[in-house]
């Protein structure tokens, strides 16, 4: 019931001053963003790869207003590039990006947007990585979609990330599950109108393992965006049907959620690959964290009433 009002509130510059303001934020989000710059970030991705973890590193930013706002974001994931290149972690510290971050929502912004990122996963390639492209509100589909495929022509590496909450998404992870794509499931984290998105939670979950089936069946390689113990589990069941070795998918979580989950399937034999943002443009990613679990909001919220 809270997480309409909470996606909500993401988008609100008055709840992002009176939540940025409260003495109690920082503490609280600093269990889900790794640091503000990739200096204090580098530490978390060398410990990760120690414990046999992956890494997908995402720079905070979204809905900029202008092409300078694009440039600078673009910029920040080239330094990224350069931190990365010495640490020699090849695809195991890959890139996700969120394209409008690179302008796509301004006018012109389809071709900002492919212009910028084309910079990024060129750079991303000569370091031997990858970039994935992340998925945000329906309104973006088609566009990140073309993109990707214009970016695969030369890097079919890049990967795509598809929602199941949106009624599309079957045909999407058909379209996409050909031969060398990548692309990562989630179940969807934004406040979408019942036109084009399931509104109840356990049609969204029918909606994954529906497109979890299709993508396991494929020929690409799924990346299982998923901390449900019941999804993880049926994921290992449909990959098992399907005959997939342990290195022909992967799971993939979030940082400071279900550590040890991440711990027990890499000391198994799994690829775990988990999404690290840093930055100090956090609100959005934050607050769609809280909506997104129950257990985020209460931790929140506990931490609310322990330090006022």
């Amino acid at each position: 019931m809270l997480g309409p009002v909470i996606l909500a509130a993401s988008r609100s510059d008055r709840m992002r001053r009176v939540v940025s303001a409260a003495p109690v934020t920082k503490p609280v989000v600093n269990r889900f963003i790794a640091g503000e710059s990739i200096e204090e970030t580098a530490p978390v991705i060398e410990a990760m790869a120690a414990r046999g973890l992956e890494v997908t590193l995402d720079v905070l930013g979204e809905d900029i207003t202008d092409p300078a706002e694009a440039l600078r974001a673009r910029d920040a994931y080239l330094r990224l590039v350069e931190a990365l290149a010495p640490l020699e972690l090849g695809a195991r510290a890959e890139m996700s990006v969120k394209l409008s971050s690179f302008g796509q929502a301004l006018p012109g912004g389809h071709d900002l947007a492919l212009k910028n990122v084309t910079a990024v996963v060129e750079a991303a390639a000569e370091i031997g990585t990858t970039v994935t492209l992340d998925m945000e509100d329906h309104t973006t589909v088609d566009s990140t979609l073309a993109i990707h495929t214009e970016l695969r022509e030369r890097f079919p590496e890049t990967g795509a990330v598809v929602q199941s909450y949106l009624f599309r998404t079957e045909d999407d992870c058909r379209a996409l599950s050909a031969a060398g794509s990548r692309v990562r499931l989630v179940k969807g984290a934004y406040k979408e109108p019942a036109s084009v998105a399931y509104q109840d939670k356990a049609e969204v979950d029918r909606a994954y393992i529906r497109c979890l089936g299709i993508l396991m069946t494929g020929s690409g390689h799924p990346m299982v965006g998923t901390h449900d113990p019941r999804v993880i589990a049926i994921a290992q069941e449909l990959a098992h049907r399907a005959g997939r070795k342990l290195d022909e998918y992967e799971f993939q979580m979030l940082y400071g959620i279900r550590e040890a989950e991440q711990n027990r399937l890499a000391a198994e034999g799994h690829r775990m690959r988990v999404y690290i943002a840093y930055g100090t443009d956090w609100y959005g990613y934050f607050m769609r964290r809280l909506a997104e679990r129950p257990a985020n909001l209460a931790f929140f919220l506990r931490s609310l009433v322990s330090r006022g």
